[in-house]
């Protein structure tokens, strides 16, 4: 039995033409091969199985070639293009980063670039996953990459651009490999079939397309396990057993069920999925994808962004035109939060059923926020002014009488009526409507149990006050026997900065750190007295002659404990007898 090729292997490209979807880099590599503008170092980065190695090859195969074609192709029948081919030619040198990584395999492939090629023009040199190199292996390869010898070529392979030395990347030309699209992989894997002989639908293909994620490697690997699995027959069903994929008739039958408010249904439903063997995070992300391609779908400028086989557009286009766009966009930002959640959640299963409860009472929550099918809007205020000031009714002037049982006001004497801007509104006498204020049942049920008491205006910050404050809290200070801060106290100085902040000025630090103790009942007192807890303060202390600091706030904890052991010699002793080590 002949030994198995594996198709992403079979099927390789040997040309620039066969690449597929990157006609943009392939077409720029064969125009330069042509004019002869080859740079000496290139830089192919992208995904994975977009085909950077394969043209990696290429490139070194074409440039050597000895007959290369008017469109900029090797001829794969000179004598180097068929060393290449058999894996024998000399001048083509591929290492794999990843496994030589360290300075001393750079420092062998640099001794390695002086010797020039016994046969053909150029010696090339493909580093693939050149980002698994080391710094120092970067940093060895620098002067050779910058002026390498004029027949050396180097081609570096990989796909995380970012972990590659901007030093490295000043001095290639750099390619950027995209994601092959699903309609090219589509395209290449049926001429694949076709030369194998096999049947296979176009559903299926899509599915392994979408499934691959643009990498065309994924995709032949996974075209060659569903080929065995199905024995040659490629069919929308095994894919979709062999893929472990959820159809999306369960999610049109889904969507169906929670549009009609049926729970039940939608449950069972779930309950199916769950015993096919799909978790609860396959279920959310394939339901958040599919309500994705319906929004898509509304417009239809946007349906081309549609991820899904062909087989399904109308309907997908169908139910987008029954849909109403607020429910799409709430669902899919419910999911959301739910697919992020999930991983925290004990209990998936449960987890998923309240997203699939939620999303059956959605409908319900969007038409409660609507007013005559317009959006309701929380406002900030009644009218539009950049500034309005409302009228708030004290609770100590609310009267609850059987006459009138809902929210009113009692007149209040001119003597004491609080002025009244032009530009607020009047404030209401009475509450309308049928329904009870809460306030009102509150007050009717609880009586007198509770003490309500009327919010006491601020007083303006002031010098006068403010000393008088301060005069009683340093006299406070000397009936708690802190005669020294209340000392320092006396001889502070105060200072209005504004309405809501003091500075006060003390002589010297320590009297700085006497303040800062006290601070949080100084706030207090202060708080208090100007009934304003926004006031603030902050401590200055003026320059003067050298401050006479107490010993022992002037001594470090080395210092101290020698003072100690001065003065108290048995300290020592006890030391030296247990052997005790001291940290200061």
């Amino acid at each position: 039995m002949d030994n198995f090729v594996v198709s992403a292997r079979k099927y390789r490209p040997q040309n620039f033409t066969t690449v597929v979807g990157q006609s943009h880099i392939t077409t720029t590599l064969k125009n330069a091969i042509l004019h002869q503008q080859l740079a000496h170092a290139f830089l192919f980065c992208g995904p994975r199985g977009v085909g950077k190695t394969t043209c990696a090859r290429i490139l070194a195969k074409t440039i050597n070639c000895t007959q290369i074609t008017k469109e900029g192709e090797a001829c794969n029948t000179c004598a180097s293009c068929v060393s290449f081919e058999k894996g024998a030619s000399l001048n083509i040198h591929e290492l794999d980063a990843a496994s030589n990584n360290s300075v001393d395999d750079i420092r062998t492939l640099v001794e390695q670039v002086r010797f020039a090629p016994q046969a053909g023009k150029y010696k090339v040199y493909i580093v693939d996953e050149v980002h698994m190199l080391s710094t120092s292996a970067f940093n060895a390869f620098l002067k050779t990459l910058e002026e390498p010898p004029p027949y050396a070529i180097f081609i570096l392979a990989t796909t995380e651009k970012h972990k590659i030395l901007p030093t490295i990347l000043s001095r290639c030309q750099i390619f950027d490999f995209r994601r092959i699209t699903s309609k090219d992989i589509v395209s290449h894997l049926e001429e694949i079939m076709s030369k194998e002989n096999t049947q296979a639908e176009k559903n299926a293909l899509q599915l392994i397309a979408q499934k691959s994620e643009g990498c065309m490697r994924d995709a032949l690997s996974i075209l060659d396990k569903i080929v065995s699995f199905s024995n040659g027959a490629v069919t929308y069903q095994n894919t979709l057993e062999h893929l472990n994929i959820l159809d999306e008739a369960y999610f049109f039958k889904m969507l169906e069920f929670l549009v009609a408010k049926d729970l039940t249904q939608a449950m069972l439903l779930y309950d199916e999925i769950n015993q096919k063997g799909f978790e609860g995070d396959m279920v959310l992300y394939g339901l958040a994808n599919f309500i994705r391609n319906i929004l898509v779908c509304k417009d239809p400028a946007s349906a081309s962004l549609l991820e899904s086989i062909e087989g399904w557009t109308d309907q997908y286009i169908k139910v987008a035109k029954e849909m109403s766009t607020a429910y799409l966009v709430s669902a899919l930002n419910l999911l959301n939060e739910a697919e992020i959640q999930f991983k925290m959640a004990r209990n998936k299963r449960l987890h998923v059923e309240m997203a699939i409860i939620k999303l059956n009472f959605l409908q319900e929550a969007i038409e409660l926020s609507l007013d005559e099918s317009q959006v309701v809007k929380k406002k900030l205020t009644n009218s539009h002014y950049p500034i309005r000031i409302k009228k708030i009714i004290p609770l100590s002037n609310i009267v609850v009488t059987k006459e009138a049982p809902f929210l009113s006001e009692k007149p209040i004497s001119k003597a004491v009526t609080p002025p009244i801007t032009p530009s607020a509104p009047a404030a209401p006498t009475a509450q309308k409507g049928n329904h009870k204020n809460l306030l009102t049942a509150l007050q009717n049920k609880y009586g007198e149990k509770y003490k309500i008491e009327e919010v006491i205006e601020s007083i303006p910050l002031n010098i006068t006050d403010l000393k008088k404050c301060w005069d009683t809290f340093t006299e406070n200070l000397e009936k708690a026997s802190k005669h020294s801060v209340a000392s320092t106290f006396k001889l502070a100085q105060l200072e209005i900065e504004n309405e809501t902040h003091f500075t006060i000025t003390v002589p010297a630090l320590t009297a700085q750190k006497f303040v800062e103790q006290e601070k949080i009942q100084l706030l207090e007192k202060v708080w208090e007295h100007f009934h304003n807890r926004a006031i603030q303060f902050n401590i200055l202390v003026t320059a003067s002659e050298k401050e006479d600091v107490p010993l022992h706030l002037s001594l470090n904890s080395k210092q101290k404990y020698e003072r100690i052991a001065a003065q108290y010699p048995l300290v020592q002793e006890l030391k030296k007898r247990l052997h005790l080590e001291i940290f200061y």
